[in-house]
């Protein structure tokens, strides 16, 4: 009773619905009941469809239609091929990529074992590739899904060319995010430090941690298509990988080429950890600009430069330095000078008493100071500037920290002491104001050094690490490059590849962490000798195990081995060391695997340009020297993923996408909430939330993963960026659509012709065929040869827009109207079954031309197809890659001469669209034409009847007074009887008010780009944009004016 009641309190409150909700909830359940009664009459008709012994055969009853609403659900069992009884009205792209990858992993198509036997080489070759391991920590974004479909289609193509193609999978064990998270967690959760937890305990918590999440990555890479080999896929925290690492290190350390040396890093305090060159981001600010820092409950400044006086010793003058971070004057060592600057070059040698501590401070002549900067003094704090700390070098002066790992200003700050860094410059500005020693503050454009994990602004601090010496190694990636061992592609690279080899500086490879690979070396203390300083190389020895390290140290020390005590060395090695190693480390290096003797060297490496030198480059390096071979022959670098408006893809702008938002598509509501679960300051969620309102104001349609990774594919030829608007995977969706309506479109002419078989390819020669069976296959050849030409060249947008033309303008918006008419009649005409055979071509073959980009889409409409022999492989994967040998039908003659016809139907049909004729009107066409045209149209006449929608096209004969006249050519012109047709008075009229509204528009968008500040705030793709619409209205109008004019020509 009690629920009874509710529920009429709850009818009681409901609001009264309106007419138009009345009328849409009406509709919903007439759909439902329609769904409801083909549901039945589908169930009815397979009950009556059993015949009895007496029955006759019964005639085949038509399939129902099928809805735009209806939704198939795929029922095949995982790992199974997929059932293919029903095809669904329009595409679907969340039925279509269903049980397709599950079956193609089940199968082995994927695997270099498949159909091969490792004891006979492939005569057509091996290809083999390493992916890049993205971060166990978190998801792919777009940036991750180009790298996947560029390098998904390159290893499908090379599988259907025939050769051993093993693509190994792998995952980054992500040292600094990883701890990270996981130390949020343990804070979120348990509300713990790791350094509470203690290091076993808390390295057990990140495993716990990868073991539960880190699946989410490989689940992408599945949803994108990536055809790699799931059973060789490696974490590089694997127990082979870590082999692998240690073994790196103690034999580079053995050989000279690791060392320990006390240097300026790239501190972050938040982490307590150095971090490397990529996990800085510079943020680039133009004047005074406000930053939250993490552990500041202010924002603190910068953007700001500070000018203040030092006293020259003995009060007689001062000497005024500027600088960005004016605390950091706490450990100035030196004033340096131009030698040649004749306004100090007396003050050389001399001294400057420091304002807040017991310090003379030497004033120094130095060849890296500008005169012309400035005042021409520079402050110098070796231990905290890298340029600084070469002048100090250079000078012999002393390298004072002022900084602990946490940021606070060390004991040596007199009475700054003990204060947050960024506390302490507000407190050094005041106090040099009291001493009436600052000069000036002003704005200052510069670049703020970000920690892209911690959001801390990262502090240069001198700290004893570990060092790969680089120049060496260097040398020889340069000249492998020169000597065209290794392909840099595209070209444009091979210059900062050169420059950045040259200028190369030793890698500092320790982090201050407890995520990652234990660095193997131990520092040596021998019992009765004075303990030596951990600063110092010597007292350091490295070895696979303590036992060996131990040996080494008692050799290395000329004493016994008991008399040795080792402590390993706490910190771990830079993400990257361990991801130099991935090319031979995945199979199993330094053992002598069965896989490593046939799978390595690989044959590409293909990445970002952006890590070119932070791991292209390491894993030359490496691989040079502990493998003595290259890598990998060829390196392809591809474009960045920018936002529609070229910006560099963050969190903060709301830009960041997830493939899989794309795939499945995403409300707005549901990406605000992403960003609520993000660890983002709430300033900054608000302003993504912003960004994002504004990009994708209803949200990211559904797309599908064929459209995106077509799409990623198709940018490809935009350079170092690609700006990717989402819109534009959508349009690839409707691309993906067309291709389902062309195969519906041939199935069921194919399947009204009962005996239809495909016939082998010899059989469509030429002579027996009509112009325009023989133009497609010609077309189809072309692009067979480009599909091929673009792999080969790494051009991939050659071939996907070849493809796409195909399918969409030729095949489609030509081929297919022609044969329209002629499969109309029921009497199976010959031209209509040689017209089969040539459309079914067209279709195997594109598909298979199109199956590296859309794996998907091209698999399920492939097998809808019957198969030309049953023998054929079972999976499009697996089945040869169209060749241009195979496909001769080549005839530029003939793509010419129907150029020629196609200007004259696009001509005419663009008047019909001026003039707003109905498709279905059909009109007479009078032409005028030199002989060749005249042979042309002749020749063409069916097909240009039947595109141009015309009942006649007669050939230089007089046209009818009251003709349209339009010039197609030089050598051929149009005459097109509209009188009649056409209301004068109603069409000078609309044309009247149609011009009148694209010249407003025209002199609207003209005020708007002449603004002055136009170039300026509005975005390069706004811009773009509005001139290409501008570009558009004038054609339009231009148009629209012919058209008027010609109008009194029609009475």
């Amino acid at each position: 009773m009690a629920e009874e009641a509710s529920s009429v309190q709850n009818l009681e409150d409901a609001p009264v619905k309106t007419a138009k909700q009345l009328e849409k909830e009406a509709k919903k359940q007439a759909k439902l009941d329609k769904f409801n009664a083909k549901k039945k009459a589908e169930k009815d008709e397979k009950a009556a469809a059993i015949p009895s012994a007496t029955d006759k055969e019964p005639k085949k009853s038509k399939k129902p239609k099928s809805t735009a609403e209806e939704i198939i659900e795929d029922n095949t069992p995982p790992g199974m091929k997929k059932n293919l009884r029903t095809m669904p009205n329009a595409y679907n792209p969340k039925y279509v990529e269903s049980a397709w990858y599950e079956w193609w992993e089940k199968e082995g198509f994927f695997k270099p074992e498949y159909k091969r036997d490792y004891d006979k080489p492939n005569p057509k070759g091996q290809f083999v590739m390493v992916i890049p391991p993205p971060n166990v920590t978190g998801s792919l974004h777009l940036g991750h899904a180009l790298t996947n479909s560029i390098e998904d289609a390159i290893t499908r193509w090379h599988r259907m060319k025939g050769k051993t193609v093993l693509w190994v999978p792998g995952c980054d064990h992500a040292g600094i995010a990883t701890q990270v998270v996981v130390e949020k967690m343990l804070e979120r959760q348990e509300g713990k430090t790791r350094h509470e937890l203690g290091r076993e305990a808390f390295t057990k918590k990140v495993w716990e941690w990868k073991d539960k999440k880190g699946s989410r990555i490989y689940d992408q890479l599945k949803r994108l298509g990536s055809s790699v080999d799931w059973d060789r896929a490696c974490f590089t925290m694997d127990q082979k990988m870590c082999n692998a690492v240690t073994e790196a290190f103690v034999r580079l350390h053995k050989k000279g080429l690791i060392y320990r040396s006390k240097r300026l890093v790239n501190w972050s305090c938040s982490l307590k950890s150095a971090i490397s060159d990529l996990e800085v981001e510079k943020v680039e600010v133009t004047g005074r600009t406000l930053f939250s820092v993490p552990g500041y409950t202010e924002q603190v400044e910068f953007g700001v430069i500070v000018s203040f006086a030092y006293q020259l010793d003995g009060g007689s003058g001062e000497i005024v330095v500027a600088t960005t971070r004016v605390e950091t004057m706490l450990g100035d060592t030196a004033v340096a000078v131009h030698p040649k600057d004749e306004r100090y070059r007396h003050l050389i040698g001399k001294y400057i008493s420091h304002p807040f501590l017991d310090r003379k401070i030497p004033i120094v002549a130095d060849e890296m100071v500008d005169i012309n900067f400035g005042t021409g003094a520079v402050k110098i704090t070796p231990g905290h500037d890298q340029n600084d700390f070469e002048v100090g070098i250079r000078n012999k002066l002393d390298l004072i920290t002022i900084f602990d790992d946490n940021g606070i200003l060390t004991d040596n700050c007199g009475k700054f002491s003990g204060m947050k860094r960024f506390d302490a410059r507000k407190a050094v500005m005041i106090a040099l104001e009291e001493l009436k020693l600052l000069r000036d503050v002003k704005d200052n454009p510069m670049f703020v050094p970000i920690c892209s994990r911690s959001k801390d602004v990262v502090e240069p601090i001198l700290k004893p690490q570990w060092y790969v010496k680089c120049e060496g190694m260097a040398s020889k990636a340069s000249q492998a490059v020169k000597n065209g061992d290794l392909k840099i592609i595209p070209d444009m690279h091979k210059k900062t590849w050169f420059q950045w080899m040259e200028n190369i500086r030793d890698w500092c490879i320790s982090r201050q962490l407890w995520w990652g690979h234990r660095i193997p070396a131990y520092f040596v203390t021998i019992t009765g000798q004075p303990v030596g300083d951990k600063d110092d190389d010597k007292f350091w020895v490295s070895g696979r195990t303590m036992e060996e390290a131990k040996r080494s140290a008692a050799d290395k020390f000329k004493v016994t081995e008991d008399s040795i005590s080792l402590t390993q060395d706490e910190d771990v090695l830079d993400t990257w060391f361990s991801s130099a190693l991935f090319p031979f480390s995945v199979f199993g290096w330094p053992q002598k695997t069965k896989d490593l003797e046939l799978f390595y060297p690989g044959t590409l490496l293909e990445t970002g340009h952006d890590i070119i030198f932070f791991w292209v480059a390491r894993m030359v390096f490496f691989a040079q020297e502990l493998t003595e071979t290259l890598p990998f022959r060829e390196v392809y670098l591809h474009a960045m993923v920018r936002d529609a408006h070229g910006r560099k893809m963050s969190k903060s702008l709301g830009n960041v996408i997830d493939p899989i938002d794309v795939i499945d598509g995403i409300t707005l509501e549901k990406l605000h909430s992403m960003l609520e679960d993000s660890n983002l300051h709430p300033r900054e969620i608000e302003k993504a939330k912003k960004g994002q309102r504004e990009e994708y104001p209803e949200g990211i349609p559904e797309c599908g993963t064929d459209a995106l990774r077509f799409t990623l594919c198709d940018y490809t030829q935009q350079g170092r960026d690609m700006n990717l608007d989402v819109q534009r995977v959508h349009a690839k969706r409707k691309f993906c659509n067309k291709l389902w309506n062309l195969t519906k479109f041939a199935m069921k002419y194919l399947d009204e012709y009962e005996s239809f078989k495909p016939e082998p390819l010899s059989s469509l020669k030429p002579s027996h065929l009509s112009f325009k069976d023989r133009w497609i296959l010609s077309r189809i050849s072309n692009v067979v040869r480009l599909c091929n030409e673009g792999f080969e060249k790494y051009d991939f947008s050659l071939a996907t827009k070849s493809i796409q033309v195909f399918f969409q303008e030729e095949l489609s918006d030509v081929y297919i109207e022609c044969l329209k008419p002629l499969f109309q009649g029921k009497l199976i005409s010959d031209a209509a079954k040689v017209s089969c055979q040539v459309l079914y071509t067209c279709l195997d073959v594109g598909f298979r031309l199109i199956a590296p980009f859309m794996p998907y889409v091209s698999e399920e409409l492939y097998q809808r197809l019957p198969r030309r022999d049953t023998s054929d492989p079972p999976s499009l994967c697996v089945t040869p890659y169209p060749e241009e040998s195979e496909y001769t039908w080549d005839d530029p003659e003939l793509e010419s001469g129907f150029d020629q016809v196609k200007k004259i139907y696009e001509t005419i049909r663009k008047s019909r669209a001026t003039y707003q004729l109905q498709k279905g009107l059909k009109i007479k066409v009078y032409v005028k034409a030199s002989r060749e045209i005249e042979d042309l149209i002749s020749k063409w006449k069916d097909v240009l009847m039947t595109l141009a929608y015309c009942e006649d096209v007669i050939v230089n004969q007089p046209p009818p007074e009251g003709c349209l006249f339009l010039t197609v050519s030089d050598m051929c012109e149009c005459h097109i009887p509209l009188q009649g047709i056409i209301d004068l008075a109603k069409e000078t009229s609309r044309m009247d008010s149609e011009i009148k509204d694209l010249t407003a528009r025209i002199e609207s968008l003209n005020k708007k780009m002449g603004a002055p500040a136009y170039l300026t705030k509005v975005p390069l793709r706004v811009r773009q944009e509005e001139a290409e619409k501008m570009k558009q209205y004038q054609s339009e109008l231009t148009l629209k004016e012919t058209a008027l004019q010609a109008l009194p020509k029609l009475t």
